[in-house]
């Protein structure tokens, strides 16, 4: 055996820079301070950097097409020629402008009308959101966007060659949107021809390999949905003779994996981080000709790669294909991972022996692929066998009074003292709210102002005195706006705050933090997610000093905002030596105590945000339970202590309610708001059905787009919101914080938002 027989491969590589420029140059096309041109040169400079990093760190196989200006899906849409009516498409070769106005609802430079843009859902069980497509009967597939050929083009340009990444039939149809009762995969055969062109160019341009994400592969399918598939593949395989890669990725295979095993294609690539078990069955599964790609190095976590128990699997896969079939790769696309730990020079030396982000682990992968193809190395892997046992027996990691305290947890403390019912009487005494109140999700714009404060204070620039007094500053403005707008249940801002999970992580215990560990969420929208190392408690109070200074402004009720351990679990870089429940169980306990805090100081409604609740649902229903179980416990373990006069809110986004019903039922909280307004009241279906008991705030402001929502549009929302529910359950919001937004279009919305629910008033005539 020659040195390199083992190949290596990258699904996918970051795509924001390392100096977050994607967002700001996209940001800054958006307002109309840089060109077009300046934009998609700021794209073409990240891409060149990530494949000559990719070819300098020693990677055979080096994707293209893997970068997006916002998402892969909604290129794939584009591609594809799949444009809704709504955004007047000329039918001519879809460029950026459109794509923005798809995923925004407002184009570039508003040379278009403002419309409702795409709706927005979570990529399976991660944090990134893609850009939902559209269906009908009546959908036509037409090739329409050169991006991927031209960024194939580019690299070859560059003296790289590179493996285009498409999402595949299967996927594409399959997570898209259609009337009820509509088949999505009845549009195959009108969509094939457009891929067969697509393989056919990528083909002729000198492409040796097509990577085809199948991530749906990790879903329960049914029969005939894994035959559509396979049908798929073996007309493309036909008509074109395009050497594909299927990846499967996100999960198990499960009761697919024969199909998958048996699709026409050269390769497969298999996620070997949650699907493990599987792999010796793939193996002797695909044939003696077919590639298999062993996804062994985690894409979606920051921990170091033990290359014991990897070398373990990857041999055993060698023994059976031969090392010649053999290509190793990260589980899946390393976008969920952030971009270097060398721009982390200030990180805990002995945390960051523990850690790999995207450039690391392409090391990883080289040295994987060169302890297998040679015994020489070894110094490599007592290195990476040091770290993994130093992770493993290190004394930061385990807290005695944590442990004991999760023991402690009795069914007692999961429940409220008194049901809905009662609590609401109580609730409805002493709020003295109008029907159809009005609140907020909770944050308003940070402004640049607000950052550069918080940004002078942390680098001491400022003293703490007096940052608070300009944090102080800024609550009082926005309760002032907020009175003067007439929002009914107030909130403080949360102008303190840099991101929703960060916040709460820096004030507990077992929480580690980068400087800039960004990783994309949507769009120009990206966070910096904590890590979880250890277990994890509060040492101090983390929000009762505001919410306690705004409620002194107001005599109406100020509401407490606070992120649910679920929430705070999944938008994390989670610790791999325990089971999740376990972590989330210390996080809810944390909570617990900040919410009976806030209630000590008079805060008489409390919101624990839990949008991630069905994010971290399996992806396989028959784990569903046991999820449920312990995520249902954690939520009422964190607010359960309180009275029954302190109203409890939650907060979800951008979910299908219909499959979880019953469980967020059982969250009990007093109200929960949800994003309806993108999808015009259709999730209010699993709520209707269900005969939801609690109160509930549908959106009617989708907070995504810049688009300020018309009175009459709100209006009509709520009609139809109040034809489903009962009115004196109904509140009027937006669908998700404001953070995001710019303060003249939030004043207008939130003020016709409250409009809208005065006119409900006169048009509905119940008691409150």
């Amino acid at each position: 055996m020659g040195p390199h027989e083992i190949k290596t491969k990258v699904l996918g590589y970051p795509r924001i820079g390392q100096d977050r420029q994607l967002k700001r140059a996209t940001e800054s096309y958006w307002k109309g301070e840089i060109t077009l041109e300046a934009l998609k040169a700021t794209g073409a400079q990240i891409r060149k950097d990530n494949w000559h990093k990719q070819r300098k760190a020693g990677i055979d196989y080096i994707p293209s097409n893997d970068f997006s200006f916002y998402d892969q899906m909604l290129d794939m849409t584009c591609l594809l020629g799949n444009v809704p009516a709504r955004f007047q498409w000329d039918g001519k070769t879809i460029g950026l402008d459109t794509l923005f106005f798809m995923a925004r609802g407002l184009r570039p430079g508003a040379t278009a009308k403002p419309t409702t843009a795409c709706e927005m859902t979570k990529w399976f069980d991660t944090n990134y959101h893609y850009i939902v497509p559209e269906f009908s009967a009546s959908t036509k597939f037409t090739l329409s966007a050169l991006k991927v050929f031209d960024e194939f083009k580019e690299a070859r340009d560059l003296g790289i060659a590179t493996v285009p990444v498409l999402i595949g039939p299967g996927t594409y149809l399959l997570l898209g949107k259609g009337p009820a009762g509509f088949d999505p995969l009845s549009l195959l055969d009108s969509l094939l021809p457009v891929y067969e062109d697509i393989l056919k160019r990528l083909t002729a341009l000198g492409a040796e390999w097509i990577q085809m994400d199948e991530p749906v592969f990790a879903l329960d399918l049914t029969s005939f949905q894994m035959d559509a598939i396979k049908k798929s593949y073996e007309r493309l395989s036909k008509a074109t003779g395009a050497k594909l890669m299927a990846a499967s990725y996100f999960g198990e295979l499960r009761s697919n994996v024969q199909a998958f095993a048996q699709l026409p294609v050269a390769g497969l690539h298999i996620d070997a981080v949650r699907g493990a078990g599987e792999v010796m069955e793939i193996a002797r599964s695909i044939g003696s000709q077919k590639f298999l790609c062993v996804g062994i190095i985690d894409g979606r976590n920051i921990w170091k790669n033990d290359f014991t128990a990897s070398l373990g699997i990857l041999n055993q896969a060698k023994s059976i294909i031969g090392a010649g079939r053999l290509i190793v790769s990260p589980s899946c696309s390393l976008i969920h991972v952030p971009l270097s730990l060398a721009y982390e020079p200030k990180l805990d030396a002995e945390l960051k022996n523990w850690m790999a982000f995207a450039e690391e682990k392409l090391q990883e992968l080289v040295q994987l692929c060169g302890l297998l193809d040679s015994p020489t190395g070894k110094d490599v892997l007592i290195a990476n066998t040091q770290a993994i046992s130093s992770r493993r027996q290190s004394k930061r990691i385990h807290q005695d009074a944590v442990a004991q305290r999760v023991k402690a947890v009795q069914q007692k403390d999961l429940n409220r003292a008194s049901n809905f019912p009662q609590r609401r009487a109580l609730q409805v005494k002493r709020l003295h709210l109008p029907l159809f109140p009005t609140t907020t999700i909770g944050s308003f714009p940070q402004t640049t102002e607000v950052r550069n404060l918080r940004a002078l204070w942390k680098k001491n620039a400022i003293n703490t005195k007096q940052y608070e007094a300009a944090m102080e500053a800024e609550i009082k403005s926005c309760v002032e706006f907020q009175h003067e707008a007439g929002i009914d249940m107030l909130v403080h801002g949360e102008f303190e705050r840099n991101d929703m999970v960060e916040y709460f992580g820096e004030q507990l215990e077992g929480f580690s933090f980068t400087a800039n560990g960004w990783v994309q969420s949507y769009g120009s929208r990206y966070v910096k997610p904590p890590i979880i190392f250890g277990d994890v408690h509060r040492p101090k109070p983390m929000t009762v000093r505001w919410s306690a200074f705004a409620q002194t402004l107001t005599k109406k009720p100020m509401k407490g905002m606070l992120t649910g351990p679920v929430t705070i679990s999944q938008w994390s870089f989670v610790r791999d030596d325990q089971p999740r429940a376990q972590t989330v169980t210390q996080i809810a306990l944390a909570i617990r105590d900040e919410v009976l805090d806030l209630e000590s100081q008079g805060i008489a409604a409390i919101q624990i945000d839990e949008p991630a609740l069905r994010e971290g649902l399996p992806l396989r229903k028959q784990d569903w339970p046991a999820y449920l179980r312990w995520a249902v416990d954690a939520f009422r373990l964190s607010c359960s202590g309180v009275g029954n006069e302190t109203q409890i809110h939650t907060h979800m986004c951008y979910a299908q309610f219909n499959d979880i019903i019953e469980a967020i039922a059982q969250l009990d909280a007093d109200v929960i708001s949800i994003e309806t307004s993108r999808s015009h009241m259709e999730l209010l279906g699993a709520f209707e059905s269900f005969r939801y008991p609690n109160e509930i705030g549908p959106g009617v402001y989708d907070i995504h787009s810049p688009r300020v929502p018309q009175t009459a549009e709100m209006v009509d929302l709520l009609m139809k919101a109040s034809r489903v529910l009962p009115p004196e359950h109904i509140w009027v919001n937006p669908d998700c914080g404001l953070k995001t937004r710019q303060w003249p279009e939030v004043k207008q919305a939130l003020k016709n938002m409250v409009a809208a629910a005065q006119q409900m008033r006169t048009k509905v005539s119940v008691t409150r």
